[in-house]
């Protein structure tokens, strides 16, 4: 029992000791001139630091703060650290919801990586998902997909931004990039969340449409959604995500969730 105390004491230390260099890390532009030209060898080994801290499952909202705060000298050490701006701007977004912070870190790093499509893609994302502005979230999309080395999704997810950008179906298609690009564990679950509740829109939009239809059509709402198989409406019911139902209000017609009964506002479909 003792040696697993020691144990559970040596990791802990270890943790804090990693955060703590990451602290009272000085500014980028004071640290450039003593790596002694050295500053991407440098860059690698905080980097390094950094992606351990992330590592880790318990990242405190203060800890985010300092992450910020090496992932802006380890940009200001190499401009060109296409690796940091990309993880470092989804880290910020997705777990420490820190959007304002993710934005400052890919705007920096815009210019000295005018090729890198991975960084207007990430602020296509955040415009997007989280500020809900459209235009510009196609914007920077379209900019990513004339970059070499573009994913082949780029072009057509840009198009469809312009032309839907508040569907469902775009937002999943946008999710599923992101996912697609990521390694992080805990950015992935965050993402897979996301993409359920987004199909719970999905959902509720077209029983919403089919229950329209059937009123139109039988002159009467129907008193539950099996009646919209059972009339033809819709071929089978959607599977509720999270493992819930969907639940009709036979006097309105709308539609919720058992497990997400607000509808989703944070994305402001259109």
């Amino acid at each position: 029992m003792l040696l697993v105390q020691q144990e559970l004491d040596l990791r802990r230390s270890s943790t804090t000791v990693r955060m703590e260099r990451i602290r009272f890390l000085p500014q980028g532009q004071y640290l450039r001139p003593i790596t002694l030209g050295y500053n991407h060898i440098v860059a690698d080994i905080l980097w390094l630091r950094v992606v351990q801290v992330l590592g880790e499952r318990k990242v405190t909202a203060q800890d985010y703060e300092w992450i910020y705060h090496a992932l802006d000298v380890i940009t200001t050490l190499d401009p060109q650290y296409v690796s940091a701006y990309q993880v470092g701007g989804i880290v910020l977004t997705e777990l420490a919801q820190r959007i304002d912070l993710s934005n400052r870190l890919l705007e920096k790093g815009l210019q000295p990586n005018p090729t890198a499509w991975q960084i207007p893609f990430a602020l296509g994302y955040n415009h997007f998902f989280f500020l809900q502005d459209y235009d510009r979230a196609a914007e920077y999309m379209a900019r990513a997909a004339r970059l070499p080395g573009r994913p082949s999704y780029a072009p057509r997810l840009a198009a469809r931004l312009y032309a839907h950008a508040g569907n469902p179906e775009v937002a999943l298609e946008f999710l599923d990039a992101v996912w697609r690009q990521t390694k992080d564990e805990q950015v992935k679950e965050v993402l897979e969340v996301r993409m359920k509740e987004v199909i719970i829109e999905r959902d509720i939009r077209l029983l919403e449409e089919a229950v329209r239809r059937f009123t139109q059509r039988e002159r009467r709402p129907p008193a539950t959604l099996a009646e919209l198989v059972e009339r033809g409406i819709l071929r089978a019911l959607p599977p509720e995500p999270f493992g819930g139902v969907y639940r009709l209000a036979p006097k309105t017609g709308g539609i919720t969730s058992s497990t997400h009964p607000e509808r989703l506002r944070v994305y402001r479909f259109r």
